[in-house]
């Protein structure tokens, strides 16, 4: 029997988000969003690439939330996107009441499913999740790091001229311009990076990692990305219904590892069924716990602002 995976938010990266879990076969999936009509329509344009990509899963598209019912994973990307000018605090108040009513919808219907939050500003919006969900910390996890791994690899490719393939790295931290890249951790071939590159060119791709997203959106001006952020949400859904125990860097619910509690940040997880089933504890050096550290208060001064958190 099939997966059921439910994805709310049929804009540019649940659409695509949608398509990939499809073309990868990994389950039947409920594509859901307040639009009249157009989760149907791209549900149904979805469904008739099955006999070209020789798929059987089926898609349905819903503006309600019945036919979610019993999923497996759910992958939430609704919400606003950034727009030019506008920073992921900008975002904070109208995605939090976003994501209250999608995970008061999600929840009582698929009570022991996996939560996967890709809307912005994520760390926060985590936070959010599982306080409305009220589920285990283990089942929501966000997907902080695996998005801005696959971009500080992407800058070190185009800068030696080889395959990402044979890329390694991680990035911690809160998803956004306070993240933390650890070139330490970083091997091209397994021969490490300081060893392939200059640090002054470290740091220059360091920075434009950080604000990788920011690049994007400027470029774009009417909208930010989304095609890498769907493949990093399929990334973690294929972990998870496959039982895979990758080792990717999520946002993770901290309970005093890294010396933090309370709190939401990335940290390489092993993800499988059960969703974030092991935080693996790096040894870091001073100043990266520091940069650590300045992500994690960033993270905490969002989380300080959220209506559902307050004390």
């Amino acid at each position: 029997m099939r997966k059921k995976i439910t994805v709310v938010g049929a804009g540019n990266v649940g659409s695509l988000t949608a398509a990939r879990l499809l073309v990868e076969e990994l389950g039947d999936i409920v594509l859901v969003d307040v639009i009249e009509g157009m989760p149907q329509g791209k549900g149904l344009d979805l469904q008739q690439m099955a006999p070209l990509l020789n798929h059987d899963a089926r898609i349905i598209g819903a503006n309600d939330y019945a036919e979610t019912t019993a999923s497996d994973v759910v992958v939430i990307t609704a919400g606003l996107a950034r727009k030019p000018g506008m920073s992921r605090d900008d975002l904070l108040a109208k995605n939090e009441e976003i994501m209250k009513g999608v995970v008061e919808q999600i929840a009582p219907r698929s009570p022991h499913a996996v939560l996967i939050i890709v809307s912005n500003p994520l760390d926060a919006m985590c936070h959010v999740a599982k306080r409305i969900s009220g589920f285990p910390k283990e089942r929501v996890v966000g997907m902080a790091g695996v998005l801005d791994t696959s971009r500080f690899r992407t800058f070190i490719s185009l800068e030696l001229g080889v395959s990402v393939q044979d890329i390694a790295a991680i990035v911690l931290g809160g998803h956004g311009d306070t993240m933390a890249p650890l070139p330490k951790y970083c091997t091209v071939g397994g021969i490490p990076l300081e060893m392939m590159m200059s640090q002054e060119r470290v740091n220059a791709i360091i920075e434009r990692t950080r604000n990788g997203g920011g690049e994007i959106v400027s470029l774009l001006k009417t909208g930010s990305a989304f095609f890498a952020p769907a493949a990093s949400a399929v990334e973690m859904v294929m972990a998870v219904v496959k039982d895979k125990k990758r080792l990717l860097p999520c946002a993770a619910y901290l309970e005093g590892e890294y010396g933090y509690d309370g709190i939401y940040l990335g940290v390489p997880v092993l993800l499988g069924a059960g969703g974030v089933e092991k935080i693996i504890q790096l040894r870091l050096s001073p100043d990266e716990k520091s940069a650590l550290d300045h992500s994690a208060a960033a993270v905490r001064e969002l989380v300080a602002k959220l209506k559902c958190c307050a004390n």
